[in-house]
């Protein structure tokens, strides 16, 4: 339906959905120290807007929602589809406030242990 109006108003219509895609979304890229606003995200892959972002993006990223560091990803490939830049990724790894443990924890086993006096 769109194909019937005139190249300006869809340019027009195409920068206004970017444009409120970027406002609702609270998700960032961060690349070294460059951020960009995520459009879309789902279960492997994400997609920028390719006007603002660089052609091909690899490598190790940091995700924010806000100021809360919400995962790490790992992408492996990007393309240029309707003026978006997908990129899917390998892994996202859940960044959380404490480090990983090396070893099983019991569930059962006590908080801690009382000294002798």
């Amino acid at each position: 339906m769109l194909e019937f109006l005139p190249k300006e108003v869809r340019d027009g219509l195409e920068a206004a959905r970017k444009r409120e895609a970027k406002r609702k979304s609270r998700l960032r890229v961060e690349v070294g120290a460059v951020m960009f606003p995520v459009l879309r995200f789902w279960h492997d892959g994400f997609a920028l807007d390719a006007d603002v972002s660089p052609r091909a993006l690899r490598g190790l990223v940091d995700v924010y929602d806000g100021s809360r560091h919400v995962f790490q990803c790992l992408i492996v490939a990007s393309s240029i589809e309707n003026g978006e830049l997908v990129c899917d990724f390998k892994r996202a790894t859940a960044v959380t406030g404490k480090a990983a443990l090396d070893f099983w924890r019991d569930e059962n086993a006590p908080v801690g242990y009382l000294t002798r006096l």
